[in-house]
């Protein structure tokens, strides 16, 4: 019998051997121990789970917050157009958000470390389980290929180029062994190619089995809806639909999978008992960060920073359907206390150098004769007109001689002259603000990834007709739904550019806006307000990619 040798995943220590960011397990479960104990595997599979949310201290640098997943949400999602951060701060996010990052960053360090201390954990299970001992066994061996695909799909995704950008660049290590003596860097393509192989290996190990609980757990069809989202980024469309269609679906309605409508202003609360969710990184209330969650930085209900906030491009195109539940339910204003007065703002150039842009804010009053709403500046009344553009109105002003967009709204309450726009998707699990199991796989984006896939296939009808499905389920119906005929009238030169809005309008501040842009070879408008540079990011600006970590480059 093959010898089994059982790493606990919480005693994986840092050492230096070929690089800093290796490790070598100091505990070993030998084989007469695992049969005093048969539930060894579930026990180090189960922590290997927790590496993602647990709080580490990484080179003596504090603990609080210090966790994989919290970073990892940042670092996908705060270079993004969805959110913007009202000001400063020394906390490594804002490199994230401002493109300014450095191979010496905590996050930047923390995700490659805590990923490859995954991955290990993983390895030790994978290596040493038998195939075809139980279905049990099989099952866990088959979650621990999803874990070590997913991670490589993250490092990937965050340290190399795109897939689409070819194979053979530069990609990360591949880890598939405990040994970890080896550290030669793959290609992108090699990565990818692994990553497609262990979740085609998770899938056939799970087949028999069910998940072993909640949503916190991987299934079979956690590791299917991971590989379509490969399979996209990887362009292979046919697949995609193929899996999606005939392996996932197999027969069911796209409707029934979804959370319905009238319970998703409550899904993300309630993600790891809904039937849509694939995966989520299960937390509970004792697990809650507070000040430390990913919630803090998004709101601000009794405790929370509150500093992150919806962006203005973000809630412009919520706002062409404001009744949508996904606006109404996770985009949260703090309007002011006096229901009757209307305000007006719009991004400028502030004093603070670094092309950090502030927000004029104006309450504005309603003429009745010209039926719209001014301000005066002097002795001048500056009205707010409105045009029809793509067939949606927007408000703008000519002020000093210049036009600018504007957004009317009731007055609200702002920080450094933001309107707060809380992001609520990551709050609220039993009550608490701060709480929440963070979604990282669910059918709404399987869904959209076939979408994708149909509109790069040619097949327009199919695309819109999956992008429509995500529209009911968000309360839209009629002139909101989409159909090939009035896709150009509305401003969009393919279904292609429908299903990537309605994958930001979907999945904002899920970490995909970053990846579904760069990917597809287009440019990030980054042209609102807030601490980041006033500019257009192209696709293949080398700063989109995060540094490999200092501790990884210089001990070799």
């Amino acid at each position: 019998m093959k010898k089994i040798i059982l790493y606990t995943a919480s005693l994986l220590l840092l050492v230096t051997t070929s690089c800093n960011l290796d490790y070598f397990p100091s505990d070993a479960l030998t084989p007469e121990q695992l049969s005093k104990d048969p539930g060894g595997a579930i026990y180090i599979t189960d922590g290997n789970y927790s590496m993602f949310k647990d709080e580490y201290e990484y080179k003596g640098l504090y603990a609080s917050g210090n966790t994989y997943i919290r970073h990892y949400m940042q670092m996908t999602e705060y270079p993004s157009d969805n959110v913007t951060l009202s000001g400063r701060t020394t906390d490594p996010l804002y490199e994230a958000a401002v493109y300014r990052t450095n191979s010496t960053l905590k996050n930047v360090s923390t995700v490659w470390w805590l990923g490859y201390k995954i991955i290990l954990g993983a390895n030790s299970v994978i290596e040493n389980v038998q195939d075809g001992a139980s279905v049990e066994s099989d099952h866990i061996k088959g979650e621990n290929y999803f874990l070590r695909a997913i991670t490589h799909l993250h490092l990937v995704t965050l340290y190399a180029k795109p897939y689409s950008y070819g194979r053979d660049n530069q990609g990360i290590i591949l880890r598939t062994s405990t040994n970890t003596i080896e550290s030669s860097f793959s290609t992108v393509g090699e990565v990818y190619d692994q990553i497609v192989e262990d979740l085609q290996n998770a899938i056939a190990l799970m087949s028999k089995g069910t998940r072993r609980g909640n949503a916190g757990y991987v299934s079979k069809e956690a590791a299917q809806g991971l590989l379509s989202r490969v399979y996209l980024y990887m362009e292979k469309n046919q697949e995609v639909v193929d899996l999606v269609t005939n392996e996932m679906l197999n027969g069911a309605s796209p409707e029934s999978k979804l959370e319905p409508t009238a319970t998703y202003p409550s899904y993300f609360a309630n993600a790891l008992s809904s039937k849509e969710t694939l995966w989520a990184i299960a937390h509970t209330s004792l697990e809650t960060k507070g000040q430390s969650s990913i919630a803090s930085m998004y709101i601000n209900d009794g405790m929370g920073w509150g500093e992150v906030l919806s962006s203005d491009p973000l809630n412009n195109l919520y706002d062409r359907y404001p009744q949508d539940v996904r606006y109404t339910s996770y985009v949260i204003p703090k309007f002011d206390s006096n229901e009757s007065v209307m305000m007006i703002s719009w991004p400028v150039e502030s004093s603070g150098g670094d092309d950090f842009r502030s927000n004029e804010l104006r309450d504005v009053e309603y003429n009745a004769v010209s039926k719209k709403y001014f301000f005066k500046e002097g002795s001048q009344d500056i009205s707010v007109e409105t045009e029809i553009v793509n067939g949606y109105p927007l408000h703008f002003i000519i002020w000093n001689g210049s036009k600018y967009h504007v957004r009317l709204t009731r007055k609200m309450q702002n920080r450094n002259s933001f309107p707060l726009y809380y992001i609520s998707k990551f709050s609220y699990q039993d009550g608490d603000p701060m709480l929440s199991s963070p979604v990282m796989l669910r059918w709404g984006e399987v869904l959209l990834n076939r979408a994708e896939a149909y509109a790069k296939l040619g097949k327009e009808t199919e695309a819109l007709a999956d992008v429509n499905v995500i529209r009911q389920r968000a309360g839209l119906s009629g002139d909101a739904l989409f159909t090939t005929h009035n896709i150009k009238e509305r401003g969009y030169g393919s279904a292609l550019d429908v299903v990537l809005d309605e994958r930001r309008l979907e999945l904002a501040f899920e970490g995909h806006r970053m990846f579904d842009l760069y990917r597809n070879k287009k440019d990030m408008d980054r042209r609102f307000a807030g601490v980041q540079p006033w500019e257009i990011v192209k696709y293949d600006d080398s700063k989109i990619q995060y540094p490999i970590p200092f501790d990884e480059t210089s001990v070799k």
